[in-house]
C-alpha cells in the first residue's frame, strides 16, 4: 500500500513539473510573440513617418518648382 502512495506522489510530482514546463514555455512565447508584434507596429509607424516625409519634401520640391515657372514667364 506504501508503495502504491509513494508511486502515486511521484506520478503528481511528473505531472506538476510537465504542467509548469509547459506553462513556463507558453509565457515565453506569449512574450515573444507580443515582443515581436510591438516592434512590428513600431516599424510601420516609422515607414509612415518616413514616407509622409519624403511625400512632403517631393511635393515641396515640385511647388517650388512649379511656383518659379509660373512666375519666371511674366
Amino acid at each position: 500500500m506504501e508503495n502504491d502512495d509513494l508511486k502515486e506522489r511521484i506520478h503528481a510530482l511528473e505531472v506538476a513539473q510537465a504542467t509548469q514546463a509547459a506553462a513556463a514555455t507558453g509565457a515565453q512565447a506569449t512574450q515573444a510573440a507580443a515582443t515581436t508584434g510591438a516592434q512590428a507596429a513600431q516599424v510601420a509607424a516609422h515607414a509612415g513617418v518616413v514616407a509622409t516625409m519624403v511625400a512632403g519634401s517631393v511635393s515641396l520640391i515640385v511647388g517650388m518648382i512649379l511656383g518659379y515657372l509660373f512666375t519666371s514667364k511674366k
